[in-house]
C-alpha cells in the first residue's frame, strides 16, 4: 500500500536521479567555462582552463595569456559565474519548498514579497546604516527584512482570512508593493550621488562578485540546502495536505513557519549579493517536476542544479546582448519568467 509520503514521488519519474543529476553537473561545468570565455573581451576556452590549472596548481603551464586577461578571467568571469550558480539554485531551492508549504504552485520567494524584503534590508544598509558591522551588514540586514516581509505576509494573511493557497500569494503579492514602496522611500531619502549603486539591488546583477565574499551565500545555500533535503519527506507530506501531515505526527505550523525562515534567510542572502531577481523560485521546480517527478527528495538537489545553469546563462544573456554594457541580470529572468508565468496559468485552465 502506497504511504502518503511516497504518493507524490508516484507522480512522475520519466528520468533517473543520477542520470539527470550526471547531465545536470555536466551542463554546469560547461556553462561556467562558456561564461567566463565570453564577454565584451572573447577568451578561448583553452585559456581559461589554462588560467583555471595553473591557479589550482601554480606554473603548470607555460604563461601565454597577457595578466590582463588573467584578471578578467580570475578576479571578474569566475567570481561571477559562482555567484550567478549559488544565486541560482537558492531561489530555486526555496521557490520548490515554499510550494510544499503552501500547496500552490504559484509560490515563490519573489512573489511572496520575501525578495522584496531583502532589498529593503540591502537598501538601509546602503543608503543609511552604513556597515556598521563590516562585510556582514548588508547580509544581515536583507535577512532581517526578507524575515519581516515574511512575518507580515503571514499577519496579513491571518488578518484578511486569507488562509487558503491562493490568497496567501495574493497576500504576498501587496505586500511586496508596499515593502517596495518604503524602499523607494529609502531611496528619496538617501544621499543622491549614492543611488546608482541601488539600482544595483533593484534591478539586479551580478557584477559586484569578488572572491572573499562568496563564502556568505555558499555556506548559507549548502547548510539550509541540507536541512531542506534532510527535510524532504516532511515536505512531500506537506504537499498532501495539513490534515495528513498533521496525522504522520509533523508540526504543521512549526513546520511551516520553519520553511519560511530558512527560505526569508537564503533570499535574503542572495539578494544582499545580487539584487532582486525573479521567478527563478518559480519556474525551475516546475520544470525539474516534469524530469524526475514531485518526490523531494530528487526535486530539491536537482531544482539547486537546474537553477544553477539557468542563472548562469541569464547572466550570459545579460553580459553579451549588449556588450560591452551589462543589461541587469533581473530584466532577463523577469522577462523569460513572465512568459513563463503565463505559460503556466494557461496550462492549468
Amino acid at each position: 500500500m502506497m504511504t502518503p509520503q511516497q504518493s507524490p514521488a508516484k507522480r512522475s519519474q520519466p528520468y533517473g536521479l543520477w542520470v539527470v543529476g550526471a547531465i545536470g553537473i555536466s551542463t554546469l561545468l560547461v556553462s561556467f567555462a562558456i561564461a567566463v570565455s565570453v564577454g565584451a573581451v572573447a577568451i578561448p576556452l583553452e585559456t581559461v582552463w589554462g588560467i583555471l590549472i595553473n591557479k589550482i596548481a601554480p606554473d603548470t603551464l607555460p604563461r601565454d595569456w597577457s595578466r590582463g586577461r588573467e584578471a578578467i578571467v580570475w578576479d571578474i568571469r569566475f567570481p561571477r559565474a559562482i555567484l550567478a550558480s549559488l544565486v541560482g539554485a537558492g531561489l530555486a531551492m526555496v521557490g520548490a519548498s515554499l510550494q510544499a508549504v503552501t500547496r500552490n504552485p504559484l509560490a515563490d520567494p519573489h512573489l511572496l514579497g520575501i525578495s522584496a524584503g531583502g532589498a529593503f534590508g540591502a537598501i538601509l544598509a546602503l543608503l543609511h546604516t552604513g556597515l556598521f558591522i563590516g562585510l556582514l551588514t548588508v547580509p544581515l540586514l536583507a535577512f532581517a527584512g526578507s524575515l519581516g516581509a515574511t512575518l507580515i505576509v503571514l499577519a496579513v494573511s491571518q488578518f484578511a482570512s486569507a488562509t487558503s493557497a491562493d490568497r496567501l500569494v495574493l497576500a504576498g503579492v501587496a505586500v511586496s508593493f508596499i515593502v517596495m514602496s518604503a524602499a523607494n522611500v529609502l531611496i528619496f531619502l538617501g544621499d543622491p550621488r549614492a543611488t546608482h549603486t541601488v539600482v544595483f539591488w533593484m534591478l539586479g546583477g551580478l557584477g559586484l562578485a569578488q572572491w572573499d565574499q562568496l563564502i556568505y551565500p555558499a555556506v548559507i545555500l549548502f547548510g539550509c540546502g541540507a536541512y531542506l533535503w534532510l527535510k524532504s519527506d516532511t515536505l512531500n507530506a506537506m504537499t498532501i495536505g495539513d490534515e495528513t501531515a498533521t496525522t504522520l505526527g509533523i508540526p504543521v505550523a512549526r513546520f511551516r513557519l520553519t520553511i519560511f525562515v530558512i527560505g526569508a534567510l537564503i533570499t535574503g542572502v542572495m539578494v544582499a549579493f545580487s539584487g532582486i531577481i525573479g521567478f527563478v523560485g518559480l519556474m525551475v521546480p516546475h520544470i525539474v517536476r516534469l524530469l524526475v517527478g514531485g518526490d523531494y527528495r530528487r526535486l530539491l538537489p536537482i531544482s539547486a542544479l537546474c537553477g544553477a545553469v539557468f542563472l548562469v546563462w541569464a547572466d550570459i544573456i545579460a553580459r553579451t546582448i549588449m556588450a560591452p554594457d551589462d543589461m541587469p541580470i533581473g530584466i532577463v529572468t523577469g522577462l523569460i519568467g513572465g512568459l513563463f508565468f503565463v505559460w503556466l496559468l494557461r496550462r492549468r485552465t
